[in-house]
């Protein structure tokens, strides 16, 4: 597996061409995930393709710069190039990697999985990975007060109900038929746990072509909703009677074509091999801290740390264990190709969330680590119950907090700064302070 943008790329330029395109949104996102970028005219696009494109760090957001710093340079990796003229007729997006002075700038996230994938592809492994994208589509009144979309979605139960996919039918089959167009190969899209929650499928991919693709999925769904009068947030827990948003991650190790997690003469009966349990293990031991990658905001313990919901499950587990087809796991084992790891929330930034999965398994397999015997949902170290806790978790993880800094010095340190913040009542309903910040930063 091939960490170089520039190795076996296509040509930006010839893409943007051949398709017709007229403008180009150059991509990259900050620390928390929200989508940074500039909109390049076709006219400009080998300007793009061969300096890349500036922007003030500071003013993009948590981007680990000062008002005094050099300009950002986000350089398109073209194997990103993705044409949406779902949204707007000829328009494309592409994937970029920020530099500072010519060299890959260690704060940003898309950066920092390049560098985990490194380190994996050094001992032969490459991460595949498959993300549930989870989302509600609400409307907001005057007073900042949510309500779902569908005044009709009040069951106590609306999973899977049929009476609710079809209502929403025409967002939901734009937003299939957008994958679908991009060849990411939709499979299923369904009414989640919440009144008014959904989640929309895309086959699994190379760890970084997932990442890129649930950041372009967030905006399109974003988008497509605002299209048709809603709201599409990915906010953990924006309701406090109704399940949270997860982000689950589906992860398998490959040696080039041969996958490495099946195992059918696995005497634990989950079809697993050595290096998957200790890729497991890894997981397991670093949980506490991981949850403050993929649980990163004070919103998120709103969700873990639920006790009931009005469908009678919270789907977020509060405990460190693992075991087989049992969703009450941290970590879920599917079957033997691969685990899914479901601590994760719609906050989360994928990019990090890979990275640091990705760390945290890579150091159970190089310690020859075992994760003892699959047990059930309530079995292993409880997760922190608040941000604060996880970033103390994390501080005190050598580990995690290394794969942050793994291409540079001073990753951590922002989320470090996180226990600076003002940190409100984890149980409160959501207020409006924090409501606008996931209106519109994902």
């Amino acid at each position: 597996m091939t960490t170089d943008p520039e190795a076996d790329a296509p040509d930006l330029a010839e893409l943007v061409r051949a398709d017709g395109i007229e403008f180009v949104l150059a991509v990259f996102v900050d620390l928390t995930g929200k989508p940074c970028a500039k909109l390049v005219p076709a006219q400009a696009v080998e300007e793009l393709r061969d300096a890349g494109v500036g922007f003030a760090g500071y003013a993009a957001g948590a981007l680990g710069q000062q008002p005094s710093d050099p300009d950002v340079i986000a350089r398109p990796d073209a194997s990103s190039y993705t044409p949406v003229p779902f949204v707007k007729p000829g328009l494309a997006l592409v994937h970029c990697d920020p530099h500072v002075e010519g060299e890959p700038w260690p704060y940003a996230p898309r950066v920092i999985l390049r560098g985990l994938l490194e380190r994996a592809a050094a001992q032969g492994l490459s991460l595949s990975v498959g993300a549930e994208i989870e989302y509600f589509l609400v409307n907001r009144d005057e007073h900042g007060v949510l309500s779902v979309a569908d005044a009709r979605d009040t069951a106590a139960q609306p999973c899977y109900d049929a009476r609710g996919l079809t209502r929403m039918y025409d967002h939901l089959t734009a937003v299939s038929t957008a994958m679908n167009s991009l060849g990411w190969g939709n499979y299923a899209n369904d009414h989640e746990d919440g009144n008014g929650q959904f989640e929309q499928n895309f086959q699994h991919a190379d760890a970084l072509t997932t990442a890129d693709r649930v950041i372009t999925m967030r905006y399109l769904v974003s988008v497509l909703a605002e299209q048709r009068g809603m709201t599409a947030t990915f906010m953990p827990k924006p309701f406090t009677d109704r399940t949270g948003t997860g982000m689950h991650l589906h992860m398998s190790l490959w040696r080039g074509d041969d996958p490495t997690f099946p195992d059918a003469t696995d005497g634990r009966g989950l079809g697993l091999s050595p290096l998957a349990y200790s890729f497991v293990a890894g997981i397991v031991e670093h949980a506490r801290a991981l949850q403050a990658v993929i649980a990163p905001t004070v919103n998120s313990y709103k969700r873990t740390g639920a006790v009931n919901t009005r469908s009678g499950a919270t789907w977020s587990p509060r405990v460190a264990g693992y075991g087989g087809n049992d969703r009450t796991h941290f970590v879920r084992v599917p079957d033997g190709n691969r685990i899914e790891l479901r601590g994760g929330d719609g906050a989360a930034n994928p990019y990090l969330a890979a990275a640091a999965a990705l760390a945290a398994g890579l150091d159970g397999i190089e310690r020859g680590l075992d994760p003892g015997e699959p047990g059930a949902g309530g079995k292993g170290p409880e997760l922190p119950p608040t941000l604060l806790h996880a970033v103390e978790a994390l501080q005190a993880d050598d580990v995690i907090s290394g794969a942050l800094d793994a291409v540079g010095t001073g990753v951590s340190r922002y989320f470090a700064a996180l226990k600076r913040e003002e940190f409100f009542d984890w149980h409160a309903t959501v207020g409006p302070w924090e409501l606008d910040r996931y209106l519109t930063a994902f």
